[in-house]
């Protein structure tokens, strides 16, 4: 097995990119079997366990307060609620749980606390847990790795000049201090980005430089389709179209060979053998349950029609790296800093998110 390379530049990924489909697939089905069983998918549910009212401008999030999008919010969930959720995913198959506060940072006090009591309660029902909570300090950090936390999920969205065009309430730096406060921890990584902004592919090459260049390269790595949203800045996009999706899975394969690559947002849009496409392409993790977060998904029946078909088994929790320690919150050798890290606010306007926000107050 070939050493993983760090050093990818944009015009190498682009080749790999734009090659003819057929050596595309080829190429990184190969690379898939050498570093993985081609007949295990990893299954996971995405838990919005706090919906709504964030104070960020993202151009593709419904969640975003400024935005007028009939989410309904939701304050955070009980710890109760949030088992129970874990429970009845376990019973359909997944062998992970994400869960999702629409927070720009995490803040210290009796919310986090909460989230941390989360972490340990699905932890003890032998699941993996990841979260993704906004921006956090490496203390923060420590504190979920001490409760069990297995994935820490945050995006990079896009690469690091196009993400200007889409959020201007934060910086691309502040993504990668977050990523490196998680990897002094025992935390594996999450992180992906989105298709489908408007971006271009030398964009979506950039991303995958900034990603591919992290060492060590995230243990999970979310592709996503933009699901248009209404209100949103970037309702009047197009679908992507199933080519590109599959074309982003293989590339993300070649370079990043021992990731998880997971088909994440956008899959009520594809058929079932453009799924199979991906699959074949490397993607080896998917989002199951009607719902991530706030945007529509494959039913988790359907899902499992689909494995069944293809002959894809669920994959085991625990199978990449083993499960984390609990430490009680009594035992923890961490502890509330109260601290305010002062998280980048990018001194730049997006017109078309400007002109979201204003068509939002009209309506309000």
């Amino acid at each position: 097995m070939s050493e993983t390379k760090h050093n990818w530049t944009k015009e190498e990924i682009l080749e790999i990119y734009n090659k003819p489909m057929m050596e595309l697939l080829y190429e990184a089905a190969t690379i898939h079997r050498l570093h993985h069983d081609p007949n295990v998918v990893q299954v996971s549910t995405l838990l919005s366990i706090k919906t709504g009212g964030c104070s960020e401008d993202c151009g593709y999030c419904p969640q975003a307060a400024r935005y007028h999008t009939n989410i309904e919010g939701n304050d955070l969930m009980t710890v109760q609620q949030v088992k129970a959720q874990a429970l009845r995913a376990k019973s359909t198959g997944s062998s992970r749980v994400c869960m999702g506060a629409a927070w720009r940072n995490v803040k210290d006090g009796e919310e986090f606390d909460q989230v941390l009591e989360m972490v340990r309660t699905i932890n003890k029902l032998d699941m993996e847990v990841c979260c993704t909570l906004g921006m956090i300090t490496e203390n923060q950090a420590q504190r979920l790795a001490e409760a069990g936390l297995y994935a820490y999920n945050h995006n990079l969205d896009s690469s690091e000049e196009y993400y200007k065009e889409v959020v201007s309430t934060r910086g691309y730096q502040d993504r990668l201090d977050t990523i490196g406060n998680v990897r002094k921890t025992n935390v594996t990584v999450c992180s992906g980005g989105i298709i489908g902004m408007g971006e271009k592919i030398e964009d979506r090459a950039g991303m995958l430089v900034a990603l591919s260049t992290l060492n060590p390269q995230p243990e999970s790595t979310p592709i996503n389709a933009l699901v248009a949203v209404e209100g949103t800045p970037l309702e009047d996009e197009q679908p992507v179209e199933i080519w590109d999706m599959i074309r982003m899975v293989a590339t993300t394969r070649i370079i990043m060979p021992e990731t998880q690559v997971r088909l994440s947002a956008g899959r009520t849009q594809m058929s079932r053998e453009g799924q199979a496409m991906c699959f074949f392409a490397g993607a080896n993790s998917i989002f199951a349950g009607d719902k991530l977060l706030t945007t529509p998904n494959p039913d988790v029946n359907e899902d499992m029609k689909m494995f069944d078909t293809l002959g894809l088994n669920p994959q085991k929790p625990f199978t990449k790296k083993v499960q984390p320690q609990t430490v009680e919150a009594n035992s923890s050798q961490f502890e509330a800093l109260g601290e305010k890290p002062k998280w980048t606010r990018p001194d730049h306007k997006i017109e078309r998110n400007e002109q979201a926000k204003a068509s939002a107050k009209l309506q309000k």
